[in-house]
Protein backbone atom coordinates (compact mmCIF):
# COMPACT_ATOMS: atom_id res chain seq x y z
CA UNK A 1 0.00 0.00 0.00
CA UNK A 2 2.82 2.35 0.68
CA UNK A 3 3.96 1.81 -2.86
CA UNK A 4 0.50 2.61 -4.18
CA UNK A 5 0.37 5.74 -2.10
CA UNK A 6 3.75 6.83 -3.38
CA UNK A 7 2.60 6.20 -6.96
CA UNK A 8 -0.58 8.22 -6.41
CA UNK A 9 1.36 11.08 -4.82
CA UNK A 10 3.82 11.10 -7.71
CA UNK A 11 0.97 11.16 -10.21
CA UNK A 12 -0.71 14.04 -8.38
CA UNK A 13 2.54 15.98 -8.16
CA UNK A 14 3.26 15.39 -11.88
CA UNK A 15 -0.24 16.52 -12.76
CA UNK A 16 0.11 19.65 -10.62
CA UNK A 17 3.54 20.42 -12.05
CA UNK A 18 2.43 20.17 -15.71
CA UNK A 19 1.07 23.76 -15.83
CA UNK A 20 4.20 24.99 -14.05
CA UNK A 21 6.39 23.19 -16.63
CA UNK A 22 4.33 24.64 -19.47
CA UNK A 23 4.60 28.15 -18.03
CA UNK A 24 8.33 27.68 -17.48
CA UNK A 25 8.68 26.62 -21.12
CA UNK A 26 6.84 29.78 -22.20
CA UNK A 27 9.06 31.91 -19.97
CA UNK A 28 12.17 30.26 -21.45
CA UNK A 29 10.94 30.94 -24.99
CA UNK A 30 10.31 34.57 -24.13
CA UNK A 31 13.73 34.82 -22.52
CA UNK A 32 15.34 33.33 -25.65
CA UNK A 33 13.52 35.90 -27.83
CA UNK A 34 14.59 38.72 -25.53
CA UNK A 35 18.21 37.54 -25.64
CA UNK A 36 18.08 37.35 -29.43
CA UNK A 37 16.58 40.83 -29.66
CA UNK A 38 19.20 42.13 -27.25
CA UNK A 39 21.97 40.62 -29.38
CA UNK A 40 20.45 42.22 -32.49
CA UNK A 41 20.30 45.55 -30.69
CA UNK A 42 23.96 45.23 -29.72
CA UNK A 43 24.86 44.54 -33.35
CA UNK A 44 22.77 47.52 -34.47
CA UNK A 45 24.46 49.68 -31.86
CA UNK A 46 27.88 48.58 -33.10
CA UNK A 47 26.86 49.40 -36.68
CA UNK A 48 25.62 52.81 -35.58
CA UNK A 49 28.91 53.46 -33.75
CA UNK A 50 30.88 52.55 -36.89
CA UNK A 51 28.64 54.75 -39.05
CA UNK A 52 29.07 57.63 -36.61
CA UNK A 53 32.85 57.19 -36.65
CA UNK A 54 32.81 57.23 -40.46
CA UNK A 55 30.63 60.34 -40.48
CA UNK A 56 32.99 62.08 -38.05
CA UNK A 57 35.95 61.24 -40.29
CA UNK A 58 34.05 62.47 -43.34
CA UNK A 59 33.13 65.66 -41.49
CA UNK A 60 36.79 66.24 -40.64
CA UNK A 61 37.78 65.79 -44.29
CA UNK A 62 35.03 68.19 -45.38
CA UNK A 63 36.20 70.71 -42.79
CA UNK A 64 39.78 70.50 -44.10
CA UNK A 65 38.57 70.85 -47.69
CA UNK A 66 36.51 73.93 -46.78
CA UNK A 67 39.48 75.51 -45.02
CA UNK A 68 41.75 74.77 -48.00
CA UNK A 69 39.16 76.17 -50.40
CA UNK A 70 38.84 79.28 -48.24
CA UNK A 71 42.62 79.78 -48.33
CA UNK A 72 42.62 79.39 -52.11
CA UNK A 73 39.75 81.85 -52.42
CA UNK A 74 41.65 84.40 -50.34
CA UNK A 75 44.68 83.92 -52.62
CA UNK A 76 42.53 84.34 -55.74
CA UNK A 77 40.96 87.50 -54.31
CA UNK A 78 44.43 88.85 -53.56
CA UNK A 79 45.57 88.07 -57.11
CA UNK A 80 42.50 89.77 -58.54
CA UNK A 81 43.12 92.88 -56.44
CA UNK A 82 46.75 92.97 -57.62
CA UNK A 83 45.64 92.55 -61.22
CA UNK A 84 43.10 95.34 -60.79
CA UNK A 85 45.81 97.68 -59.43
CA UNK A 86 48.11 96.76 -62.31
CA UNK A 87 45.34 97.40 -64.84
CA UNK A 88 44.61 100.78 -63.23
CA UNK A 89 48.32 101.64 -63.28
CA UNK A 90 48.66 100.58 -66.91
CA UNK A 91 45.54 102.53 -67.81
CA UNK A 92 46.92 105.63 -66.13
CA UNK A 93 50.24 105.25 -67.95
CA UNK A 94 48.44 104.68 -71.22
CA UNK A 95 46.42 107.85 -70.70
CA UNK A 96 49.62 109.76 -69.84
CA UNK A 97 51.35 108.43 -72.96
CA UNK A 98 48.37 109.37 -75.05
CA UNK A 99 48.36 112.88 -73.59
CA UNK A 100 52.08 113.25 -74.26
CA UNK A 101 51.63 112.11 -77.85
CA UNK A 102 48.82 114.62 -78.38
CA UNK A 103 51.03 117.43 -77.07
CA UNK A 104 53.83 116.40 -79.39
CA UNK A 105 51.57 116.25 -82.39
Amino acid sequence: MDNDLVQVLRAVIREELEPVKAELGTVNERLDRIETEQQNMKQDQQTIKQDLQTMMQDQEQIKRAVLETNERLINVESLLENQHRIIELLSARSIEQEAKLKRII
